[in-house]
């Protein structure tokens, strides 16, 4: 992600994420609520994995302390303790009372690929908008094979396993994921990143690329098919599949009322779209193809998205995935 708090920055451009964090809420809602009624516990200790930086970093939270709260005032309990950060629980007591449950902070850094907690100590797990993005580029000839299947297949399922290392008997788990509906892996669900090859291709023929460099490139990143999903799930077998959800979100963060008001200029929602693909791909493009590139390839792919904009409607597919240890 691109740092800082600036016009191309992720803190400034993550408004998708968000508004895909408030498409997910009820299903987020609906399990912790589930969990904390199922089995009360003095402490409930939640990780949101791979959190943003910015103003989407503690919304998740925000929203599960306030569902907890809700269910403790309706059984007439105090709240149970919870970890997170010493200045966010000052505010929080001042807007629940001194009756909200206590608060502690643990930081873990590093990968979700590895083990991050000990054995049976975490209770909720939530993430969003991450499990998309690969370990790694597959290593092979051709990226537009079933290698980079495999390659996700790998990952996601080396994710559960350490989560249900992690995860206490009954814990719940809530992922949200870029997708697809297609059984075509680069279908038009993935066509914002078609757009961006156009646009790097453009370079190449204007020289300002070197070709080698082109066929070198692939981003880590695949979005996964319904089927594929469950298949996954039910192959590494740690996890019931409480329920897996569908929607729809525009490419520029917009709700479906706001897009009325572009229909007669797509090149607003062009820049929008190119200011969130850039605020996440950046790093990766400016390190394979060099800094100099960066402004002139996201004006190309503002044409480029633009004018399909202007043509058709530019959706994206989203899975929420509520899972609950065996």
């Amino acid at each position: 992600m691109d740092g800082g708090n600036g016009d191309t920055s992720y803190a400034s451009n993550s408004i998708v994420q968000k508004l895909v964090i408030t498409k997910a809420k009820p299903v987020v809602i609906g399990s912790i609520s589930d969990l904390y009624t199922t089995n009360p516990s003095r402490c409930l200790r939640i990780a949101d994995l791979a959190c943003s930086s910015g103003p989407n970093t503690l919304l998740v939270i925000i929203e599960i302390f306030e569902a907890i709260d809700e269910i403790c005032h309706q059984l007439n309990h105090n709240t149970p303790e919870f970890q997170t950060l010493p200045a966010f629980y000052e505010r929080l007591r001042k807007e629940k009372g001194e009756k909200f449950g206590p608060c502690s902070i643990m930081g873990i850094p590093g990968s979700f690929y590895e083990m991050l907690f000990p054995t049976t100590t975490i209770d909720f797990v939530h993430s969003s908008y991450s499990l998309h993005w690969l370990y790694q580029v597959p290593p092979m000839v051709e990226i537009y094979k079933s290698n980079i299947y495999l390659q996700f297949q790998k990952d996601f399922s080396l994710f559960l396993s350490w989560r249900s290392k992690e995860i206490a008997p009954g814990g719940r788990m809530v992922l949200t994921m870029l997708s697809r509906r297609s059984k075509e892996p680069f279908g038009k669900e993935c066509y914002f990143w078609e757009l961006l090859s156009k646009s790097l291709n453009d370079l190449v023929s204007e020289g300002l690329i070197e070709e080698a460099k082109m066929d070198s490139f692939n981003l880590p990143f695949y979005m996964p098919s319904r089927r594929e999903v469950e298949a996954i799930i039910c192959g590494e077998g740690s996890f019931y599949l409480d329920g897996l959800e569908i929607f729809d979100i525009n490419w520029d963060g917009s709700d479906d009322d706001d897009n009325k008001e572009f229909k007669f200029n797509r090149f607003i929602s062009g820049q929008k779209v190119a200011k969130l693909i850039r605020a996440v791909a950046e790093s990766l493009i400016a390190y394979h193809f060099g800094d100099a590139v960066i402004d002139v390839l996201f004006n190309r792919y503002v044409e480029y998205v633009s004018d399909h904009l202007s043509q058709e409607e530019g959706k994206s597919v989203n899975f929420v995935v509520s899972l609950r240890r065996k």
